[in-house]
């Protein structure tokens, strides 16, 4: 998901800033509000966006000759949901592109929009289509962190299938081409960082439950679980 500075069109780096600016904005009115309401949430959240960083920090060479990573932003998704993670995301890469060279700020919308929009949307709309069926909530957060992290690069293939049509194929082949270069490595990564979040989540079950019901990701109850479904759908109207 980092696309390198400078190697997209200029059309196309401006307009994939353009499609991730309204996300980007809403989420910082959320991460405000979460922060002025709840203001003992700031130590998860800075723990969410520190999960975010060192992950997708990490370069993993593929055997297709590119470079992989994990994104990390399905437990911020799951924990503080998507708008919050937009903004987490988002200064992860700037930090990224400024300090690690990984990426580029030409080049950031479309990262922005891959990996701190489309992943956490996905890998939430997951978490919670599961646990709606009760599923339990650890197999519920590895398919989240899994789609998190596989639908980013499912994305990043698109821009960049988008902007290097194949020149016999035009944009189907070059998808192709695209998404099979990163799927060798990325679904064996999606499965690592499944695993890892879930035993994140284990310990922050143990350390923060309190903390966890707040945020309806512990339920205790099916009455519970409908109080959180009423929650959430209020939540949602006021945002």
């Amino acid at each position: 998901m980092h696309i390198a500075e400078g190697f997209l069109p200029p059309a196309h780096a401006v307009a994939w800033g353009v499609a991730s600016a309204p996300f980007v904005v809403h989420g910082a009115r959320s991460l405000i509000r979460e922060v002025r309401e709840h203001p003992e949430s700031t130590l998860l959240l800075g723990a969410s966006g520190a999960f975010t960083f060192v992950l997708s920090a990490l370069k993993l060479p593929s055997v297709t000759g590119s470079c992989s990573h994990p994104t990390g932003t399905g437990l911020g998704a799951i924990l503080f949901r998507p708008p919050v993670m937009a903004v987490l995301g988002t200064i992860t890469l700037l930090f990224q592109a400024l300090l690690l060279a990984h990426g580029g700020l030409t080049t950031l919308g479309a990262n922005v929009f891959s990996m701190a929009v489309v992943g956490p949307w996905a890998g939430y709309g997951v978490y919670r289509l599961l646990r709606r069926y009760d599923v339990p909530l650890m197999v519920a957060v590895f398919f989240g962190a899994f789609v998190a992290d596989l639908s980013t690069y499912c994305v990043t293939s698109v821009q960049l299938a988008l902007a290097f049509p194949d020149p016999g194929s035009g944009f189907l082949g070059a998808l192709g081409k695209f998404g099979s270069i990163f799927a060798v490595t990325q679904i064996p990564l999606a499965v690592s960082e499944g695993l890892l979040t879930v035993l994140v989540m284990r310990m922050l079950v143990q350390s923060s439950k309190g903390e966890l019901t707040r945020l309806g990701v512990l339920v205790t109850s099916a009455a519970g679980r409908k109080t959180a479904k009423s929650s959430d759908s209020a939540e949602a109207v006021a945002r």
